[in-house]
C-alpha cells in the first residue's frame, strides 16, 4: 500500500476541485496513483477533470513568426522570470524562431544552424555565460500551406512575437490573403482560449477516446443504469465530449450565440472568396508539461544546520 501524502492530497485536489477527504480516499483505493484516483472520482461523479494538468514551472519565453504561407513556434526555458525579461534573452527567441522558420522543427537541426561566425547552440552557450543562468530551446513546431497563410497569436505578450503562449494555425485557401490572415489571427486566438486537443475526432488519441468512454460507462453502471442504454448515453457524451476539445466542434470564442468554430470558418468563405481549410493548429503554453521542483526552506536550513 502506497503512502498517501499531504502533497498528494493537495494536487489532486487542485486538480479536479475535489473535497480532501474524497481525495484522499481516492488516492487510498488506488494505491496512490493519480490518474488513477482522478477516473475513481469521475466515476463517483464527482470529478469532471479528464487528466493532470501540467504544472507550468518553467520560465522563459515562447516565440512565434510566421511568413505567409508558413510558420513556426518554439519554446526557450530559462531558470527564473527575471531572465525573460532581459533583452539579451528576448533578442535571442525572437533569433531563434527566424532560424527555425528557415531550418524547420527540428531542434538539433535548429542547434546546429549558423549564426554569424557561430550556431545557434553557441549563441544560447554565450548568453548563459553573460547572463549566468541555465537555457534551452526545448520544443519547436512548424505549419505550411499550400496556398493560403499561417497566423500566429502571441498571449501575454513580452514583446512583440514573444510572450507566455504561442499558437500558429494554417489555413488553407486561393481566397484573399488579408482576409484569411485576419481570419487565422481570430482562430488562432480561438485556440489559446479554448485550448482544444485536436482538430476533430479523429485527430484524438484512441486511447485518450476509449478513457472516456470507460469512465462514462462506470459511471452509469454505478448510478444502476441498464447496459442496454449504457452505451447509447456514452455515445452521446462523447458527443458532448467531443465539442469540448476539437477545434472544428468548439463554440467559437468570438460568436456571441456559440456557432461552432466550422460554421464561423464556412460563413467566412464569402469574405475571402473561395473554400477555407483548417489544416492545422499548434499550441504552446510556457512550461506546460514540466514538473516544479519544490523545497521546504525550513527544512533545507535545519539539515544545512545539523538538525532534525
Amino acid at each position: 500500500m502506497a503512502t498517501i501524502t499531504a502533497a498528494m492530497v493537495k494536487e489532486l485536489r487542485e486538480t479536479t476541485g475535489v473535497g480532501m477527504m474524497d481525495c484522499k480516499q481516492a488516492l487510498n483505493e488506488n494505491d496512490g496513483n493519480l490518474e488513477a484516483a482522478i477516473d475513481w472520482l469521475r466515476k463517483k461523479g464527482l470529478s469532471k477533470a479528464a487528466k493532470k494538468a501540467g504544472r507550468v514551472a518553467a520560465e522563459g519565453l515562447i516565440g512565434a513568426v510566421t511568413d505567409g504561407t508558413k510558420g513556426v513556434v518554439i519554446e526557450v526555458n530559462s531558470e527564473t522570470d527575471f531572465v525573460a525579461r532581459n533583452e539579451q534573452f528576448q533578442g535571442l527567441v525572437k533569433m531563434i524562431a527566424q532560424v527555425a522558420l528557415k531550418v524547420g522543427a527540428d531542434v538539433d537541426a535548429i542547434n546546429a544552424a549558423p549564426v554569424g561566425s557561430s550556431t545557434v547552440a553557441g549563441a544560447i552557450s554565450d548568453a548563459i555565460a553573460t547572463i549566468g543562468e541555465n537555457m534551452t530551446l526545448r520544443r519547436a513546431a512548424s505549419l505550411e500551406v499550400t496556398q493560403g497563410v499561417v497566423a500566429s497569436y502571441i498571449h501575454g505578450a513580452v514583446i512583440d512575437g514573444a510572450g507566455k503562449m504561442g499558437v500558429i494555425v494554417a489555413l488553407e485557401s486561393t481566397g484573399k490573403t488579408d482576409e484569411l490572415a485576419a481570419l487565422g489571427r481570430q482562430l488562432a486566438m480561438h485556440v489559446a482560449a479554448a485550448n482544444p486537443q485536436a482538430l476533430d475526432p479523429a485527430g484524438l488519441d484512441p486511447a485518450v477516446v476509449q478513457r472516456e468512454r470507460e469512465v462514462m460507462a462506470d459511471k452509469y453502471r454505478q448510478q444502476g443504469k441498464p447496459e442496454n442504454m449504457i452505451e447509447k448515453i456514452v455515445e452521446n457524451g462523447l458527443k458532448t465530449y467531443y465539442k469540448e476539445v476539437c477545434l472544428l466542434e468548439q463554440a467559437y470564442i468570438h460568436d456571441e450565440k456559440g456557432k461552432a468554430v466550422a460554421q464561423a470558418v464556412k460563413e467566412a468563405e464569402g469574405k475571402v472568396g473561395a473554400p477555407i481549410k483548417i489544416t492545422g493548429f499548434v499550441r504552446y503554453a510556457l512550461g506546460e508539461g514540466i514538473e516544479k521542483q519544490t523545497s521546504d526552506f525550513a527544512a533545507e536550513v535545519a539539515a544545512a544546520s545539523g538538525q532534525k
